[in-house]
């Protein structure tokens, strides 16, 4: 079930509406709450152009995930690139707030991946698998930025932040969103100990 770079390059508009339109049913109501007929209608394509992209709604599932592991690692490795010259503990906490501002943002339901394994609740699922991929990078970017910064177990302090990562998207949409910054920022500073403590 996956996407290469050159279909993405040569999408069709039809394939790119009915993604666009089950992008923000998925995750404004949840999956299994839209139908395939309702992304039909409002994506505005026939139901044969849905199936020659989709063959099934499983498929799109995967592909709205794909797109959005795709997106999130973009959007880190653009952040990792600016703060080329930026402690890694400083790159963690930018990390980190940089979660809380999106966690504040208006239409904000918390972590789509954390969504979707909630109502895929099969472990063999090709959608949980989607999810475990995008939470096995994630882990891997923590855990090389904290071996950077000198942490001398850098792969249980990732799995601390993981958790962290966690309750900062379910707080941001089911608590105070914008007290969530200052919350995590002083977990995350607890978690690394003070500045220059590599223990």
């Amino acid at each position: 079930m996956s996407t290469t770079a050159s279909e993405h390059r040569h999408e069709s508009p039809a394939r790119r509406r009915v993604l666009d339109t089950a992008t923000t049913l998925f995750y404004a109501q949840g999956v299994h709450a839209v139908g395939v007929d309702r992304i039909i209608a409002e994506a505005g394509v026939a139901k044969a152009t849905f199936y020659k992209h989709f063959p099934s709604k499983d498929e799109l599932v995967y592909a709205y995930l794909e797109e959005q592991y795709r997106s999130q690692r973009q959007a880190a490795t653009a952040m990792l690139a600016a703060s080329a010259d930026v402690p890694p503990r400083d790159v963690l906490l930018r990390l980190f707030d940089l979660m809380s501002e999106i966690g504040r943002e208006p239409g904000f339901r918390g972590c789509p991946f954390i969504n979707a394994a909630a109502e895929f609740p099969e472990a063999a699922h090709p959608v949980r698998k989607a999810v475990l991929d995008h939470r096995a990078w994630f882990r891997a970017m923590l855990t090389d930025l904290l071996s950077a910064a000198g942490d001398t177990r850098p792969r249980s302090t990732a799995d601390i932040l993981m958790l962290l990562r966690d309750g900062l998207a379910v707080g941001c949409y089911l608590d105070d969103a914008n007290a969530m910054r200052d919350i995590v920022r002083d977990a995350v500073n607890r978690v690394l100990g003070p500045p220059g403590d590599a223990d």
